[in-house]
């Protein structure tokens, strides 16, 4: 799955072309490294995302096609805020 596609379904960030911005300017890291929008998530993988100033760093747990908003946190695993 997209990255970009991920952060949106897993509501870490609101809209997609928002996900998208952000990877453009390198305010997400797959794995330790800068990720484009249209990089492959597999579960396992850790994804640091950041917020101005702070940083939140999740790992994937689970990928799905379609998540009811009250599940979307269960895709994930937060690792430090």
């Amino acid at each position: 799955m997209r990255i970009d596609k991920f952060l949106k379904l897993s509501r870490l960030i609101k809209r997609r072309s928002v996900a998208q911005e952000a990877c453009q300017q390198e305010r997400i890291l797959l794995n330790g490294r800068p990720a484009k929008p249209g990089a492959n998530v597999k579960v396992g993988d850790e994804i640091e995302i950041s917020f101005g100033s702070s940083t939140l760093a999740v790992r994937v747990l689970s990928l799905q096609e379609h998540v009811p908003k009250d599940d979307a946190a269960s895709l994930y695993e937060v690792l430090t805020k």
